[in-house]
């Protein structure tokens, strides 16, 4: 039976090529958007997934409040956390802490090569599943100045040499390799060259105070292995016990301690990055993300769906005749619910062929369509992705088929065999007026002219917030990152250099989502908030052309952080204190208290500045206070460039570079640049819903060619008799055309007033300083959309209005 129903199906497919021809294309299509989405799916669900008993670790996270408002979640925790877990919670097998922060040079002989990792504790072999080649995994990182490399590493330094217990030197220490690993997997959500021992780090620390108090969380990470069918609550209440006890201590930071499952790092809740430390490490994606993706993709394959469903339903004329006969000699409904499934099954899977070369073609697009997407995904084959995908393709086919199979299979043998001039199909109604085909053209429009219009006015959005105006000049300024060099000699060469024209330094580059800051007092010893900071030059204003509406610039030179005394402020510091009645000029010479990770110092304000965007757009414009650049701070240098060719200046650089660092490459951005790749993941976006609406209105215009053409077909004897009685070609056309028209004007009254209200109510209130959106934005989905309807439609139409009444007619 199977193979008559294989057999019928082929010869029905091969009969009607144009049919076939169109639904194989556009399941293609569409379903090579479900194979990307699958692999990339699949490759994110890999993570973590080699380490032995990877469902029982977890990660501890903070849940942080700072005089008492909420201040997030936050992946990284304290040093003492780690050690409190190992004294006082029981039902764990074992805890490993590490820390961020290891990035050096490494010296072997006469050659310098940096060297990034974590350092870390010795049971994090045990916890994780990093194979050691050479070395004791137990004792590895057990010794201070200790250090265990990856294979690349490990040749990297010493070639083809043995690496186990050579010395390497950092700055002026010398550290010994007591292990060589394999090289982390690609899908681990920590990737390092070198492991060195955390009881190095305590040395180097010792005399820091802050080291392991309990809300220093910057760059560190502890991590949990519980035993098989461990009690998670009593654990979480174990460390609820913990924190309450280390929060008595404390005054205006309090934390929360939670459990993390290692599963749901890379695809899970995102946490924000502590004081001068990360938010987590290795690629993240948020399950919102991948729902919405997935949406989008189900839209675009509902969409190929629906060609097969109209086009089937189009074609109940032709195959009626043949059902009726089918019920005629005792076909069930089963059997012909089953001979239509096959059908569709059997086009899902001849596009399914088509839909992988076209994979092939997407998948160096996708992985290349942001700097993030390589470190994340590779989208390669595997055998459970191959099962996947033939799951998929046999799930479209049952979809596709299944309307299609419940309307034949209820068709009574006898009035189908009458020959009726009324197809069937225009008497199943989802509405009293509307047919079901319509309302599936409609459904179809409506998803395509929304997925358009989207496209249109995000890129819009886009546009206006690269070109939006920050409070302060960004035109041709290249941001240089020192990498650890003191910046002296490099910006005495650039000062020589007549393409700049003006030099400053700072901390950090504002505006593209980097962030710094403390916590400041005014009078109130117990009112303080988080202030975002920079540390500046004396020049970093005049080069920005920052407006100061009082005070001046920096007057001292402080050589050390602590003796930076001075401080410029905006105009959300005087309204957040009240300072000088929220008058700039009155609050110049007054002092504030402002605490970070360097302590607690008194500061004066001597400049009040106009307020300017120190994050990105989407966030309100908050407190912000600059401090003076000291040669403790990491510094950037920032260079004002006049020339007609910015490359080639550029380029000149770098080779002054290369004269003062020859071991690490030259790292710098043009300001504008670096704000475009703030909002990289909007551009994505974008450029992913405008090819998912270009694959959308692909598959609706072909969609509506073949219904076109068959609803033509069907009324050439009317169009002939029409001819007859004297109808012109044009009255043909609107007579031919003036259903689908309607169907299209429903389509743009439901989208366009959804969209508008999805990015008035929805997308645009994350941004405080948006535009509205233009009519013309929403207008210019729909003029496509029509455009290319009346391509399709008539190209059909006016070839049926040509035709000759006599040929047609010369049978009746």
């Amino acid at each position: 039976m199977i193979g008559s129903y294989i057999k019928t199906a082929r010869r029905n497919l091969l009969h009607n090529k144009l049919f076939s021809a169109i639904n194989i294309i556009g399941l293609a299509i569409s379903m090579s958007v479900g194979l990307l989405l699958i692999a990339f799916v699949l490759d994110l669900r890999s993570y973590d997934r080699f380490h032995e008993n990877g469902d029982r670790i977890y990660r501890i996270t903070n849940v942080a409040t700072f005089n008492g408002e909420q201040g997030g979640k936050f992946a990284t925790t304290s040093i003492k956390t780690g050690k409190l877990i190992r004294e006082k919670v029981s039902g764990i097998q074992d805890v490993a802490t590490m820390r961020n922060d290891f990035s050096q040079d490494a010296k072997v002989g006469d050659d310098i090569i940096p060297i990034k990792g974590f350092w870390a504790e010795p049971s994090l072999f045990r916890i994780f599943t990093f194979p050691m080649l050479e070395g004791n995994p137990e004792t590895a990182l057990k010794d201070p100045y200790s250090i265990v490399l990856t294979e690349t590493a490990a040749k990297k330094l010493f070639g083809n040499q043995p690496a186990l217990g050579k010395a390497i030197r950092f700055d002026t220490l010398a550290y010994q390799v007591t292990g060589v690993m394999k090289d982390v997997p690609f899908f681990s959500h920590i990737h390092f060259e070198a492991l060195v021992s955390l009881s190095t780090a305590e040395q180097l620390n010792k005399n820091d105070t802050d080291f392991e108090k309990w809300t220093n969380m910057s760059s560190n990470f502890v991590y949990l292995r519980l035993p098989e069918n461990a009690d998670v609550a009593s654990i979480q209440s174990q460390l609820d016990v913990i924190a309450r006890q280390e929060n008595l201590a404390e005054g205006a930071t309090k934390i929360q301690l939670e459990l993390h499952p290692l599963y749901k790092i890379v695809v899970g809740e995102g946490f924000r990055p502590s004081e001068g430390g990360p938010g987590s490490v290795g690629p993240h994606m948020s399950p919102r993300v991948l729902w919405m993706l997935g949406g989008l993709a189900l839209v675009v394959i509902l969409s190929a769906c629906f060609n097969y469903t109209n086009l089937s339903m189009a074609r109940a004329l032709r195959r009626f005749k043949e059902v009726g006969i089918r019920k005629a000699i005792g076909a069930e409904k089963g059997q012909i619910q089953q001979q239509f499934l096959a059908e569709s099954i059997m086009i899902s899977l001849s596009a399914l062929v088509l839909s992988f070369l076209i994979f092939l073609v997407l998948r160096p697009l996708l992985i290349n369509l942001a700097p993030e997407m390589q470190q994340t995904v590779k989208l390669e084959l595997t055998p459970s992705m191959v099962a996947a995908f033939i799951i998929f393709s046999v799930t479209v086919g049952v979809i596709a088929g299944f309307m299609p199979a419940l309307f034949f299979s209820k068709v009574n043998a006898i009035s189908a065999l009458r020959n009726v001039s009324a197809p069937a199909y225009r008497t199943v109604k989802v509405f009293k007026y509307l047919t079901l085909r319509r309302a599936l053209v409609v459904v179809q429009y409506t998803l395509t002219l929304l997925f358009i219009t989207t496209t249109a006015i995000g890129y819009v959005q886009y546009k206006n917030i690269l070109a939006f105006d920050l409070g302060f000049n960004t035109e041709n300024i290249l941001n240089i990152n020192m990498q650890g060099n003191k910046p002296d000699a490099f910006f005495k060469k650039l000062s020589e250099m007549p393409e700049v024209t003006t030099l400053s330094r700072s901390l950090i580059v504002t505006s593209v989502g980097n962030a710094w800051g403390g916590y400041m007092k005014y009078n109130d010893s117990r009112d303080s908030v988080l202030v975002m900071t920079n540390h500046v030059d004396e020049n970093y204003l005049r080069l920005h052309n920052y407006k100061l509406i009082a005070g001046g610039n920096f007057m001292a030179r402080p050589t050390t952080a602590k003796a930076a005394t001075e401080v410029i402020v905006n105009q959300q510091v005087l309204k957040r204190f009240n300072i000088g009645n929220n008058d700039p000029e009155k609050a110049i010479g007054k002092e504030i208290t402002f605490r970070n990770f360097n302590g607690t110092r008194k500061m004066t304000i001597v400049g009040v500045m106009k307020d300017f965007h120190y994050g990105k757009v989407d966030n309100l414009v908050g407190p912000v206070a600059f401090m003076h650049w000291t040669p403790e701070d990491r510094a950037v240098i920032n260079a004002k460039i006049q020339s007609t060719d910015l490359l080639a200046t550029r380029e000149k650089i770098e080779s002054a570079w290369k004269e003062i660092d020859r071991v690490h490459p030259f790292q710098a951005e043009f300001y504008d640049e670096a704000i475009e790749e703030a909002y990289s993941e909007f551009s994505t976006l974008i450029k992913i819903i405008g090819f998912l609406s270009f694959l959308a209105i692909s598959i609706a215009s072909m969609g509506l060619f073949g219904m076109v053409a068959y609803t033509t077909e069907t009324r050439l004897k009317e169009i002939g008799i029409r001819k007859v009685m004297g109808a012109s070609s044009g009255s043909l056309i609107y007579l031919l055309s003036r259903g689908f028209l309607v169907q299209l004007s429903i389509s743009a009254l439901i989208a366009l007033p959804v969209t508008y209200l999805f990015f008035e109510k929805v997308v645009l209130i994350r941004f405080p300083y948006h535009t509205p959106v233009q009519i013309g934005e929403l207008f210019v989905g729909l003029l496509a959309v029509l455009l290319i309807a009346f391509l399709m439609i008539g190209s059909q139409t006016m070839k049926a209005a040509k035709t000759n009444p006599v040929e047609v007619l010369k049978s009746e």
